[in-house]
């Protein structure tokens, strides 16, 4: 069916639209008015069953053989909750890229946990990571720490951050906390993103800015980029997500392959003489 462009021209006001209903539904269901209460409920448990599919989607995929290995640390946002299905994650979306750009297979081995907090990361998502590391990643992304933030203890996350991190390559990319628009949460991202900043430097590592990208997208941003829980993003939430890791991935991949013919020119020298 041909789509008039009349229509084409009335889509982004239908979803702007559709982004402002859901998230007056949600305000009013938060504080408990019917029936918005339920259809929150409703919304949440719809996402909530999709938790054992996209693991098992990441479970199965990861024994797939690729060129390039690409290991992924995270929580739901890498596990692709709210996403229209598992590789439309950002994680998803940056393997999509990173087999584009280099025309190489990609292995993605995604460690992530859906409800993973910091102290969660350290206890079981590093353990595997340091198994899968004497593999040598090519390319590796964390973004961790968001569920910290309903239960904030800037001690406990100072040094869960700092733990994860030290057991990072330094062509590991991290991304910073994303924007959560209210202002009571976002003093405490804030804080968040200072010690993780502080702590990526000191080991140095590259830091995505995806506070900053998701912040710039403001109303529009929060009414058409959020999942049916307005929490986790939506594919073109995903999306922004990849974008914000791009540039950082980019100079990562560039380092590298210089490195690698570096290497290659000396074993030709030593060849040679």
């Amino acid at each position: 069916m041909t789509v008039s462009p009349i229509s084409r021209a009335d889509a982004p006001r239908q979803s702007l639209t559709a982004g402002a209903r859901l998230a007056a539904a949600t305000v009013l269901g938060t504080f408990g008015v019917r029936p918005f209460r339920e259809r929150v409920r409703e919304n949440r448990s719809t996402l909530n069953d999709t938790l054992p599919i996209h693991s098992k989607w990441w479970r199965d995929h990861a024994k797939a053989d690729g060129e390039l290995l690409y290991v992924a640390i995270g929580d739901s946002a890498a596990q692709g909750i709210g996403a229209s299905r598992p590789d439309r994650s950002y994680v998803g979306q940056i393997a999509d890229e990173l087999r584009e750009s280099t025309g190489q297979s990609v292995r993605v081995v995604n460690l992530s946990v859906s409800g993973a907090t910091t102290a969660l990361a350290v206890r079981d998502q590093l353990p595997r990571f340091r198994d899968i590391r004497a593999l040598r990643p090519d390319v590796v992304t964390v973004s961790i720490g968001a569920n910290d933030i309903a239960d904030w203890n800037p001690e406990r996350f100072d040094g869960n951050i700092r733990s994860i991190f030290a057991e990072l390559p330094l062509h590991a990319v991290v991304a910073d906390l994303p924007c959560f628009h209210f202002p009571q949460n976002e003093r405490k991202v804030a804080e968040a993103n200072r010690m993780l900043r502080a702590a990526a430097r000191e080991h140095g590592l590259v830091v995505a800015p995806l506070h900053e990208a998701t912040r710039r997208q403001g109303l529009r941003g929060i009414l058409t980029q959020f999942a049916r829980d307005m929490f986790h993003p939506n594919d073109h939430g995903y999306a922004l997500w990849a974008e914000a890791f791009g540039p950082a991935l980019a100079g990562v991949l560039r380092s590298r392959r210089r490195e690698s013919l570096s290497s290659f020119e000396r074993i030709i020298e030593r060849q040679a003489a």
